[in-house]
């Protein structure tokens, strides 16, 4: 079967058109937007408790609140994730931008959940439509080091934004407005490096069409996708479970009651998978798999022997083994998908594969929340880290035995 032909790309030279930013600096303001995204992202996580305090809603309310971001952004993954291969990647990334926007003026002047479960799914929807199209014009613009950045830069995303987030509400005045006001000020700046950007993929037909659910990978490639699906399943549904829970943990089982605690035990998490990134950056992809996941597997058992001996130090310390594993086994797994697809269908390939990745981080988060209100944290946490290190095992296996 011939593969249709790919679509026109903007010429490749790095010399910028009057009025607009050279190809280089447009994957690095294209980078600094994802890295945007993904600390807006992170922010609310420390506020949690603050939010809980103040408006007195359950925990199950606070369930809820962490489920319809993710649910809203695997809304906007499978309706508009491919948007930006038909109208093209400045006016997608405009619209994400926008629609971030009004999601932080509502977290600005939220007064209750209400408010909060309104921002919390603007703000899905918004990253939802960022996602497949950042990823596909950082591939679009530089194919080489387009999955280390796109890899890398959530997890120093998250992991800022929670770690910064943490120190405004413990240290800062207005806890629960100063960080979305910073993060307001961001998209600005975004929305203008944006608009002088480049345009690397033509309008082409077939926008309304591409709005009906689906999500797409090429044929020939679905062996090879599915052969990493399980490695991007036990990465994001690690990063699920220490966002909604892993501040509860060092509270409840360690006994850390600083604010700052919640921010920190993301970004040991998160800042460290962006180190397992950069580390495995020049091997294999099948290489960054296998010498991942044994490393997280690793750190997860760690931090089970912290949570039973309540042994803080050893528990950030596997954390940020896990991390390192997450980062290097991600890179591998994303690596070995990012150039399955033609230039004229990356973000729908992109959107498939954080399709998958929302669906880990989120759905397994949920059920452990509603499982704690039932056979508690300490319970929850041992059932969940076995659960997630027989779906990396699998991955490990299927990594051990493909050629490529």
């Amino acid at each position: 079967m011939t593969s249709a032909p790919p679509a026109p790309q903007a010429q490749a030279t790095d010399e910028p058109r009057p009025g607009r930013l050279s190809r280089t600096a447009a994957f690095w303001t294209l980078a600094a937007t994802l890295l945007a995204f993904m600390c807006a992202a992170a922010a609310p996580s420390p506020l949690y408790s603050v939010y809980q305090a103040e408006w007195h809603f359950s925990a199950i309310t606070l369930t809820v609140v962490f489920a319809v971001y993710a649910i809203a952004l695997l809304a906007a993954l499978v309706t508009v994730g491919a948007l930006s291969d038909h109208i093209g990647r400045r006016p997608a990334l405009l619209a994400a931008l926008a629609t971030q926007a009004v999601a932080m003026l509502a977290f600005i002047t939220a007064d209750s959940s209400g408010w909060l479960l309104a921002a919390r799914i603007l703000q899905g929807l918004a990253t939802g439509l960022a996602t497949g199209a950042t990823s596909a014009c950082l591939v679009d613009l530089r194919p080489k080091l387009a999955p280390l950045i796109n890899t890398a830069t959530p997890g120093i995303g998250l992991g800022a934004g929670a770690i910064g987030s943490g120190l405004l509400v413990e240290y800062a005045p207005a806890p629960t407005t100063l960080v979305y006001v910073l993060l307001l000020a961001a998209c600005a700046v975004a929305a203008v490096g944006i608009a002088l950007m480049p345009e690397t993929s033509p309008r082409r037909p077939g926008a309304l069409a591409s709005l009906r659910p689906t999500i797409g990978v090429p044929t020939d490639a679905r062996g090879r996708f599915l052969t990493v699906v399980p490695i991007l399943i036990t990465t994001w549904s690690m990063t699920g479970f220490y966002m909604s829970l892993g501040p509860s943990l060092a509270i409840e089982l360690l006994g850390i009651t600083n604010h700052l605690v919640g921010g920190f035990v993301v970004c040991c998490l998160m800042g460290t998978s962006a180190i397992g990134s950069v580390a495995f950056r020049s091997v294999a992809p099948r290489t960054a798999i296998i010498a991942g996941v044994p490393t997280l597997l690793v750190g997860l058992a760690g931090t089970l022997v912290a949570l039973a001996t309540t042994l803080a130090p050893l528990f950030f310390g596997s954390t940020v083994i896990t991390g390192f594993g997450f980062g290097a086994a991600f890179l591998g797994a994303f690596g070995g998908v990012s150039q399955l697809a033609e230039p004229n269908s990356r973000a729908a390939l992109f959107a498939t594969v954080y399709t998958v990745n929302y669906s880990a981080f989120s759905l397994p988060a949920v059920a452990a929340g509603i499982a704690v209100t039932q056979v508690g944290l300490g319970v929850t946490a041992n059932a969940y880290a076995i659960a997630v290190a027989v779906v990396a095992a699998i991955g490990l296996l299927a990594a051990l035995r493909a050629r490529h």
